[in-house]
């Protein structure tokens, strides 16, 4: 995919071996990318009004009251409170999938080490999730002295790979995570989405604000590998014999009709959807994902 001028080469960042050096410079981009907007503020909700004085930034008058009242007032804005937020990341054997260089699971804890590193500097409290078949580590959120480097240390941890249950994993979250907050699912989410829909529910109902990172590799959008071969599932160790251009129009066909029911589950549970391929700059992925947290619940730790 082609990437703008601005953009980090994904490549380039996953050869970088440093977690918190390759977060360090993609939230360098975000920053960027978010001076460039119209976007204004992350940590801010409406407060009182106060009459309007020459020189005033125009951008926070309420024309409304303009309109009703003829009097000119500005929006005053304070600070929220901090935002509570849990990243729950898929360590299972799926995530291992690469068609190129690097695989899923690389670009998926860079995008977790991301929003941690930026998350904290906004001075809201992040805490770590890992699963598979269940939730295997978990690290409560914080803010504190080098709770950043026990998230980025977590996040390195090897993984034991093992086969994918979102629906207990989604149960021990809701255990885990008891004071309502934002919930950030980072997976590839390829089991079938019937099957944890009701626990994604149950998550939603407790207050929290569930968002979505799908993250995918480009070859399991469009089957694009080339010559026939045997594949070997990763979670079952099943092999079958392929040849993906005979395959490809059905397979995309079948594909897009998983996704759809895929944004249907999670549009009926309220969950925001958001999918990336490893070959999308990771800077310009979370551009919109960071601009539409602003509506996050938000608690004191």
């Amino acid at each position: 995919m082609p990437q703008s001028a601005t953009s980090i080469d994904p490549e380039a960042l996953l050869a970088i071996r440093d977690l918190e050096l390759r977060a360090r410079i993609v939230v360098d981009g975000l920053w960027s990318g978010l001076h460039r907007s119209p976007y204004h503020g992350f940590s801010v909700e409406f407060s009182e009004y106060r009459q309007y004085s020459p020189g005033d930034d125009l951008r926070y008058l309420d024309w409304k009251a303009l309109a009703r009242t003829d009097r000119e007032y500005l929006k005053i804005f304070e600070d929220e409170t901090n935002l509570r937020c849990t990243i729950a990341l898929d360590s299972s054997k799926s995530m291992n999938f690469a068609s190129g260089v690097y695989p899923k699971t690389e670009y998926a804890k860079t995008l977790a080490a991301t929003l941690s590193y930026f998350l904290l500097q906004q001075r809201d409290i992040v805490g770590l999730a890992r699963f598979d078949e269940d939730v295997n580590n978990y690290l409560p959120a914080r803010w504190r002295p080098g709770h950043l480097k026990r998230v980025f240390a977590l996040l390195e941890q090897a993984s034991q790979g093992l086969s994918t249950n979102i629906e207990k994993s989604l149960q021990s979250i809701g255990r885990l995570c008891r004071k309502r907050g934002l919930v950030i699912l980072i997976s590839d989410f390829l089991s079938d989405p019937e099957q944890w829909h009701q626990s994604l529910a149950h998550l939603t109902a407790m207050g929290h604000d569930v968002r979505a990172l799908q993250v995918l590799d480009p070859a399991e959008v469009n089957l694009d590998f080339g010559k026939p071969a045997y594949w070997e599932d990763i979670e079952s160790g099943e092999t079958l014999y392929v040849d993906p251009e005979s395959l490809k129009s059905r397979y995309q066909d079948r594909f897009a009709s998983r996704q759809s029911r895929l944004l249907e589950v999670f549009r009926s549970a309220g969950v925001r959807h958001q999918t990336i391929t490893t070959d999308q700059a990771l800077d310009q992925s979370l551009l919109d994902f960071v601009r539409n947290l602003r509506g996050a619940n938000r608690s004191r730790p």
